[in-house]
């Protein structure tokens, strides 16, 4: 005899959609949590590698961190080696602060057009083409660097071409994508009411720019500034294709010089692990990442003062 299919209620469906639906919720959370937990060890685990690595110049081979990071000598071979990275230090902090001084107005000026003036023309155009610069690799701007602006730079300022102003204007033009991109998103998360009502009281168009949207996007633009800064901190490549990579600290801007990021990537392969020049390109490793957090914590801060 054929045994009866029992249809389930509508009662009892209810109730296995809610388990169904809490088990998803579960495994949902569970697989964020889980992503989350990655990248928080994953974060600890290169800080205390770093840390453990970096410090041994200066708990096993007894160098004295004050003369590591204001000594102008750097000769890590021989027996009178000395360890002496300001100048490295001063290089990475120059191409920078002054790149970031010359990407900042230029970001943020055509931010301002895409997203104020030419909204239309810079959503269609303009921000694809800055999009596509974000993906150009850094080898790419180095090579272009090196064959086009360093003989330019030769050719008609003082100097041999290779210099710390070359890195500058690499650096410019590598983080100008970023600023600008940031920015316009700040510039566009702005609420319609801020525009219409200084229009409303009578302000022009610029007066609304100046007086009005920059001071309340402000933080944000901060933020840009600052995330370009830290990605021009860490780039290596690029820059050591066009700044001369020299020990001396740079007397002008057209000097030749060098970051940390170029020294550690053209010395690190030619160590042997564990020696004490091997110890001391860990210990700027351990810098850059110090600094590193230092530009996090600035986006912090700054994303915390967001009034809108």
């Amino acid at each position: 005899m054929a045994k009866a299919s029992v249809t389930p209620s509508a009662e009892e469906r209810l109730i296995l959609t809610k388990k169904n639906r809490r088990w998803d919720e579960v495994r949902g959370r569970s697989l964020v949590t889980i992503c989350a937990i990655i990248m928080i060890v994953a974060t600890i685990a290169v800080t205390i590698f770093l840390a453990q690595k970096g410090l041994q110049s200066f708990t096993v081979n007894n160098i004295n961190p004050i003369a590591y990071l204001t000594s102008t000598n750097w000769n890590p071979v021989g027996e009178n080696a000395s360890f002496g990275i300001f100048p490295f230090i001063f290089g990475s902090l120059a191409v920078t602060f002054l790149s970031a001084l010359i990407a900042a107005p230029l970001g943020i000026g055509a931010a301002i057009f895409m997203s104020e003036i030419a909204p239309k023309f810079g959503k269609k155009f303009l921000q694809p083409v800055i999009e596509l610069l974000v993906g150009i690799p850094s080898v790419v701007y180095g090579f272009i660097g090196l064959v086009v602006l360093v003989p330019l730079v030769r050719d008609n300022l003082p100097g041999i071409g290779f210099s710390l102003f070359a890195g500058v204007i690499v650096l410019t033009v590598m983080i100008l994508p970023t600023v600008t991109t940031i920015a316009t998103d700040a510039m566009r998360s702005l609420p319609n009411s801020l525009r219409q009502g200084s229009l409303a009281l009578g302000a022009t168009r610029w007066q609304t720019i100046r007086k009005v949207l920059i001071p309340a996007a402000l933080p944000s633009l901060l933020t840009a500034i600052v995330l370009g800064m830290a990605r021009a901190f860490g780039e290596a490549l690029a820059v050591q294709m066009v700044i001369g990579n020299t020990r001396d600290l740079p007397g002008s801007i057209f000097d030749t010089s060098a970051t940390l990021t170029t020294i550690v990537t053209l010395n690190i392969g030619h160590t042997t692990y564990g020696s004490i020049e091997n110890n001391t390109l860990w210990s700027m490793g351990l810098i850059l990442l110090i600094i590193s957090f230092v530009f996090i914590f600035i986006v912090r801060y700054l994303s915390g003062r967001r009034k809108i």
